[in-house]
């Protein structure tokens, strides 16, 4: 399933995770934290930069970018206590993530496969979170709404890649791109209407995952002969 490299890079991933998880609760490792929580992302895009030679250029441009807006969010969102306007650049940042995360899982969007069904467990699941945020959100409505449309459809893209790509590629990306979906949610309502206990675990670690999944899903195009390797 997994490379030797993808293997051991995995042990170091959840080091880092780890270390960041222990840091962020701990005022005496704040260095540590601001060095971790940037870590996570940026051993990513290493993994990805140098295990990609197969991927095609475009959906390799596009991921790079992606992890480079996370990473950009990442950093934004630790200094909200020195700027609380940083939190809407976060945003903006993950956003445009999602963004490119969009345009490559739709590259392999089986054009046969109908998301009805699934779009209104999104809908519904999207209507309760609204609800839950709506009395807190003040100034934010509009930018939070935007946002949680953005990662809906991204988490519809990556249902609809299903039949067009191997099953190891299909499972992993979409188990990530459900993840992102529960870790912006559980930041939403940290946030916008209640503390949350141990939230910067849970946020964190779904959060982790759901970026590992996805890289590793897109690592896993090529991983056998049924794979479509994007040509356009």
């Amino acid at each position: 399933m997994l490379t030797t490299i993808e293997k051991q890079f995995s042990i170091l991933f959840f080091i880092i995770v780890l270390i960041e998880l222990i840091s962020a609760q701990a005022d005496t490792l704040q260095f540590v934290h601001y060095v971790a929580k940037p870590a996570i992302v940026t051993s990513l895009i290493v993994l990805f930069i140098k295990t990609s030679n197969q991927i095609s250029k475009p959906i390799k441009s596009l991921t790079i970018a992606a992890l480079l807006f996370s990473l950009f969010g990442d950093i934004l969102l630790m200094l909200v206590n020195d700027w609380a306007h940083f939190f809407t650049f976060g945003l903006i940042s993950f956003l445009l993530a999602h963004v490119m995360y969009i345009l490559v899982f739709l590259k392999h969007r089986n054009k046969t496969r109908q998301p009805l069904g699934f779009l209104v467990v999104l809908l519904v699941y999207a209507s309760f979170l609204f609800y839950t945020l709506y009395s807190g959100l003040g100034e934010m409505l509009i930018p939070v709404t935007i946002y949680m449309l953005v990662i809906l459809t991204m988490a519809t893209s990556a249902y609809l890649r299903k039949g067009e790509v191997n099953k190891l590629s299909y499972n992993f990306i979409f188990a990530g791109a459900i993840l992102f979906m529960i870790s912006d949610s559980l930041l939403a309502v940290n946030k916008f209407q209640m503390p949350l206990p141990l939230a910067n675990i849970s946020i964190m670690l779904t959060y982790a995952l759901a970026q590992f999944l996805i890289v590793l899903g897109i690592l896993k195009l090529n991983c056998n002969n049924k794979q479509k390797i994007a040509t356009n």
